[in-house]
């Protein structure tokens, strides 16, 4: 979509990765509530695993949505269907509602241009009505727990491949296999009630606020690498993206919006985070920032 080929596609995101992208190439991404969309076949990553819509507009996303969410029956983890048409009230802006602005969740160190250009992004929220408060949601880094459930679920695909097809895979995909092998059941059920804990800490913050604002991802978006550059462990494998996994393991609506570009010209995207079910309320807060700051549109004439 950023180059100009295609105006829609749908997304996977297990720790980020219909936010992540979107957020690098300055389009809009949304990770809906865990089950609005259903999924079949379910992935072997479990319950951070969602679908959303990857757009050029937040318009279309809601368009996406009422599409998307439509119901399978193969997915026994899907939510009961919601005839909302999210266009409805996309325009209802934002005016009296409460957003908790957390720069950093309290512990993630941010590029200084990209928390410069959502703090002010976040003013442009505040002039348009709504009372927003600079807080942390008060949890530490969950990165442990999300990158044990990973592993594990890397482990699981790996064991299902036969040796020929194991020795097609790359080598990040197999480290991550390795690492998921040394996870006892004990480890894996600890590492779920962990989650639990989170969930239900977010849970109780939501009732104070409509919705948390982050920056998408910490860093600009960086070149390439090949496939084993690094040793692989938590650090490598999600570190530079502290924003986006969190909001995975408590199964909250979560989208990105494009809110500036670096010195380098690269895109910043500004994340607004949900309470469960919320979704519609996460499209119309993009819209409001959409009104006042709409998405670029890529210059597609070179491609003609």
């Amino acid at each position: 979509m950023a180059a100009g080929l295609g105006p829609l596609s749908v997304g996977t995101d297990g720790a980020g990765s219909v936010r992540i992208p979107a957020a690098f190439c300055g389009n809009f991404g949304l990770k809906p509530s865990f089950g609005r969309v259903p999924a079949y076949p379910l992935s072997p990553f479990g319950s951070v695993a969602h679908l959303g819509p990857h757009t050029m507009s937040v318009a279309d996303a809601a368009l996406m949505m009422n599409v998307l969410k439509k119901p399978d029956a193969r997915d026994w983890t899907s939510l009961p269907y919601d005839p909302t048409d999210y266009t409805i009230g996309l325009e209802d802006g934002v005016r009296g509602l409460r957003i908790a602005f957390s720069p950093a969740l309290g512990h993630a160190k941010v590029h200084p241009e990209i928390a410069s250009a959502v703090a002010s992004a976040v003013k442009e929220l505040e002039s348009l009505g709504a009372h927003v408060e600079t807080i942390d949601p008060g949890f530490a880094d969950p990165l442990e727990i999300t990158t044990g459930l990973w592993f594990v679920g890397a482990h699981t695909i790996w064991s299902g491949l036969t040796p020929a097809q194991q020795a097609q895979v790359d080598p990040d995909f197999r480290a991550e296999a390795e690492l998921g092998a040394g996870y006892s059941a004990l480890d894996v059920q600890r590492l779920t009630l962990r989650r639990g804990e989170l969930g239900s800490h977010m849970r109780r913050f939501m009732q104070r606020y409509d919705l948390v604002v982050t920056p998408s991802v910490a860093v600009p978006a960086f070149d390439a690498r090949p496939a084993g550059h690094t040793p692989m462990e938590p650090t490598t494998m999600l570190g530079w993206t502290p924003f986006s996994y969190p909001f995975n393991l408590t199964q909250q609506p979560a989208c990105t919006i494009p809110c500036g570009l670096t010195s380098d010209g690269l895109p910043i995207g500004l994340q607004l985070v949900g309470p469960m079910f919320g979704d519609a309320l996460v499209l119309r807060a993009a819209r409001a920032y959409e009104s006042v700051r709409p998405i670029p549109r890529p210059d597609i004439s070179a491609l003609t």
